[in-house]
């Protein structure tokens, strides 16, 4: 099976295919915020990436909450 890793790159490419521009957020000042960030027409998709098995965090759940109330489309990519 894929790992996280090539399942973020197909993701990254799919997303660069559709004109978003895509940053990859390593570190933040909030842990658990999501893997991608990606732009484009002044619109913002925060995207976490999954294997199929894999489980969303209670933070990381937490966060993608946040975002959303903030008025950010948010999605969890499983590979």
């Amino acid at each position: 099976s894929m790992t996280e890793q090539k399942i973020q790159t197909q993701r990254i490419k799919q997303l660069e295919a559709e004109g978003y521009y895509v940053l990859k957020l390593i570190q933040t000042n909030k842990n658990g915020i999501p893997d991608l960030l990606a732009l484009k027409d002044g619109e913002i998709l925060f995207s976490e990436v999954k294997r199929p098995s894999g489980k969303l965090s209670k933070l990381q759940e937490y966060r993608l909450k946040e975002l959303k109330e903030h008025g950010f489309k948010t999605e969890v990519f499983r590979g």
